[in-house]
């Protein structure tokens, strides 16, 4: 059987299709106006993660004292992180490899700047005074004129237990120290901000005082009117699916939902999913037809093999 080359149907993120309701709203500008990090759980899929794309996008449209970057800052956590890793990172082997190269054929040592770059934290407070560092400390290039940053912290329940602790004393600080450069000051310029975004799958894991000194908010799975207008704007425009359609495959993709006791399927699976039936033209196929186009394309939804056998057996 010949396999079909079926076009790409990946679309890149688009913030101004990022559906944000009143409360979630409310929670970022409560962030945003007590200068404290907005922390974010719900299940994976719900738009933790993009909601700060969606901010930074947001902000930089504001065009008054505050010029924020249009795209956040970005830090995905890791087991083995720091809270330093936030700010910047050494290149311990890298220099020091360099320094033996160096060495073995009569040059000169290294500089220690070009093994030191800023990472997401460190250069959204880097990026508020530019002006007034020495920029031979670290490689990271920076804009000259000063800017207001979206940081997100990604995923913060993975770090190690005292990392959120030492995350929110540096970010009241808003400033560290380059410990390999003689422990060179980097600090907030005075008229820029810097909106800390984190995400964690659960607050369960996360230490109490952390919690306290954070916004919190959880993001529920949206309703099903919820789901359709989701879906609806990340259709687009151009669409072909009429809204009776599109209200009954998010009927299916609810039961499918409340089936998959593995894995349930998120909000980014439904888009991709109603995205490859509408490009097999389900909308102008027998009901016959329609439901084995629904069956083929349920491994775009159910991704265990006990989820599947139920799901199938209900269609």
């Amino acid at each position: 059987m010949k396999i079909r080359i079926l076009p790409n149907l990946t679309i890149p993120f688009d913030p101004e299709r990022y559906i944000m309701d009143e409360g979630l709203r409310n929670a970022v500008e409560v962030a945003i106006a007590l200068n404290q990090p907005l922390l974010l759980t719900g299940e994976p899929g719900t738009g933790k993660t993009k909601l700060a794309f969606k901010v930074a996008h947001e902000l930089a449209k504001d065009k008054g004292k505050y010029a924020f970057s249009a795209r956040p800052l970005e830090f995905y956590t890791k087991t083995s992180s720091s809270s330093r890793d936030l700010f910047y990172l050494y290149d311990a082997l890298g220099h020091f490899q360099a320094a033996n190269i160096k060495r073995d054929v009569g040059q000169g040592t290294p500089q220690t700047a070009d093994f030191i770059e800023l990472q997401a934290l460190g250069k959204a407070i880097a990026l508020t005074n530019p002006g007034a560092l020495d920029r031979s400390k670290f490689k990271t290039p920076l804009e000259d004129k000063a800017q207001s940053s979206v940081v997100l912290i990604d995923e913060i329940d993975k770090a190690p237990r005292d990392f959120p602790n030492d995350l929110l004393n540096e970010i009241e600080n808003l400033e560290f120290f380059i410990k390999e450069q003689d422990n060179y000051r980097v600090s907030r310029g005075p008229e820029q901000r810097i909106v800390v975004i984190l995400t964690s799958n659960s607050e369960k894991n996360l230490p109490d005082a952390f919690l306290r000194r954070c916004v919190f908010y959880h993001i529920p799975f949206p309703s099903p009117p919820q789901l359709l207008e989701i879906a609806k704007a990340q259709l687009g425009g151009a669409t072909q699916y009429a809204d009776q359609l599109l209200n009954e495959l998010i009927e299916k993709f609810t039961i499918v939902r409340q089936r998959a006791v593995r894995k349930p399927p998120a909000t980014a699976e439904l888009i991709s999913w109603l995205r490859i039936l509408e490009m097999e033209k389900i909308f102008e196929l027998d009901a016959a037809a329609q439901q084995k186009h629904l069956r083929d394309n349920l491994s775009i939804l159910v991704k265990t093999k006990e989820d599947l056998e139920a799901i199938r057996a209900m269609m």
